[in-house]
């Protein structure tokens, strides 16, 4: 069999742009080496998670790992935390926040406190707080990511988001912003969750106090920055424990990210995790190395995944000339991808429309190139040429079995 680099990045799929001449990002960014993968190898479309389906990152990575999200999916928290190398305990809740901004009337002015770069120097003081005999971990993760670990007895992760964005993962509220924090409710009528809710209320309150106090949000301000000073909470789940790679598939598996999701979702699908210097999640992270530590690493494991984040984020901040600017960053690392002896997929796990912001329910783009693959006619690596690939259409759940069908030939 031969062994397999799967490279995912993130929310590189987009829609036509008028200020990139009607083309995606993809179609206008110079991506000589991607179109050379194309031509040698065989192209499709990927839904995600389905036709018309919204992905999140975390879903829609454990889709393509070949997951089923009814019976595997642990909820986002304790990816988060397992990113961030937190050993949960039986019985632990663990959250993923934001470390957002608010007014005096608690409505809601940036969900990310204008993309804070480090949230340590808010979070450490907060680490530890005891509340109704409930434990709070508070770590800071890559960016304005932080993640909150509930550690007590009864316990439940049957609890709604403080996040405005979402009223659930699955339903997203667009025109959030001046909207009022969300109140954490209890999602069933147990004891537990409504004591759990009632104990994460608090600690939201207590920590958004202590936030308001903290000297650096007065520097911040000076400085024409936004306050950091409240935690938007979603996704709570209990720890899960998944079949590793190795369980499901017998290959031995790394994982080369640099944000804690990634890593999270590396760790609990049983994959090494590999350092990387420079690997930062953000858009100075270091394509080339993480590109490198693949080449390197695939001459022990069998399945590498590398994730690239800023195609995600260039998106998100409707950059649609600094996300082609990036993806050529990313082809221009892979010039010589194939001297790696190994099936390459290149592919992404959501579009993030420039236009939207976020993310959206459009399919993304695949190939899956290698020198035992009977090549198709698709010579453009981008949304619009792969439809006519021969992988044609495919859902999430399809892509690992199309692989490694692919990689035992």
């Amino acid at each position: 069999m031969k062994k397999i680099i799967f490279i995912v990045c993130d929310g590189m799929g987009d829609l036509l742009e008028k200020e990139l001449g009607d083309n995606t990002p993809l179609q206008a960014a110079s991506t000589p080496n991607m179109d050379r993968l194309a031509k040698k190898g065989i192209s499709g479309i990927v839904h995600v998670l389905g036709k018309g389906v919204r992905p999140n990152s975390d879903e829609a990575h454990l889709t393509l790992f070949g997951y089923d999200l009814k019976k595997d999916y642990p909820g986002r928290g304790p990816i988060e935390a397992a990113g961030l190398g937190i050993k949960l305990k039986h019985g632990d809740v663990a959250i993923r926040a934001n470390l957002a901004t608010i007014d005096k009337q608690l409505r809601v002015k940036d969900r990310r406190a204008g993309r804070i770069e480090d949230t340590l120097p808010f979070t450490k003081e907060l680490d530890g707080i005891k509340i109704n005999n409930v434990k709070f971990l508070v770590k800071s993760g890559t960016g304005y990511r932080v993640v909150i670990v509930m550690r007590g007895r009864g316990l439940s992760d049957k609890i709604s988001n403080s996040d405005v964005h979402y009223v659930t993962e699955e339903k997203v509220i667009e025109d959030w912003l001046d909207h009022k924090v969300n109140t954490i409710k209890p999602l069933n009528n147990s004891k537990e969750a409504k004591f759990t809710a009632d104990a994460l209320q608090k600690f939201l309150e207590k920590s958004h106090e202590i936030l308001e106090k903290n000297p650096l949000n007065g520097k911040r301000e000076q400085y024409g920055k936004l306050r950091a000073n409240y935690f938007l909470t979603r996704g709570p789940g209990y720890y899960k424990k998944l079949k590793s790679f190795k369980e499901r598939y017998n290959l031995r598996a790394c994982c080369i990210a640099g944000a804690g999701l990634y890593k999270g979702l590396g760790a609990i699908s049983g994959m090494d995790l590999i350092y990387v210097q420079g690997a930062t999640g953000l858009p100075d992270t270091n394509v080339k190395a993480k590109i490198e530590a693949a080449k390197k690493q695939i001459a022990k494991y069998d399945f590498v995944f590398v994730h690239i984040k800023p195609t995600d984020i260039y998106g998100e901040n409707g950059d649609c000339n600094g996300k082609k600017d990036f993806i050529e960053k990313i082809d221009k690392a892979i010039d010589n991808l194939e001297k790696a002896n190994a099936v390459v997929v290149i592919t992404a796990d959501h579009s993030t429309p420039c236009s939207h912001k976020d993310h959206s329910a459009d399919p993304v783009p695949i190939l899956i190139s290698g020198s035992n693959i009977k090549p198709d006619r698709v010579e453009r690596f981008n949304e619009i040429d792969c439809k006519k690939g021969s992988l044609g259409q495919l859902n999430g759940s399809e892509v690992m079995r199309k692989v490694i069908e692919i990689a035992n030939k």
